[in-house]
């Protein structure tokens, strides 16, 4: 099944992140999708279910809390998206839990509705 990890945070430019914390942030991601690839999850972009359909991953005070539904908040963006094919949502949460932003942001979880292969479009799940 396909789900989209959208990546929420808040945004910051080059001067205020500087470039220690630029380069730290690259080298998280690299690593991600590097095990993301090696473990043959990492897929495309693809049309989203309704928001209503999300499951949200944050840390408060050092423990993983895992919300049913979407989460606003408007000192936080949408930052990046990346859609993994894995066997279900647990699945989908243990990455989840692992990509760089759940330590300063937070990761929603939301299963596809549809998607493409070779451009036949297919529905998920």
């Amino acid at each position: 099944m396909h789900y989209s990890l959208l990546l929420h945070y808040t945004e910051q430019d080059a001067t205020t992140l500087g470039e220690e914390a630029i380069q730290a942030g690259q080298a998280a991601f690299s690593a991600y999708t590097r095990a993301l690839q090696d473990a043959g999850v990492l897929v495309s972009a693809e049309v989203l279910q309704h928001s209503t359909a999300t499951t949200t991953l944050r840390k408060v005070d050092g423990e993983l809390v895992i919300q049913d539904g979407p989460f606003a908040d408007t000192k936080e963006q949408l930052g990046g998206a990346i859609v993994i094919d894995v066997a279900d949502l647990d699945a989908a949460v243990d990455w989840a839990r692992q990509a760089p932003p759940i330590d300063w942001g937070v990761v929603e979880i939301r299963p596809g509705a549809t998607y493409t292969v070779d451009g036949a479009w297919t529905s998920n799940g």
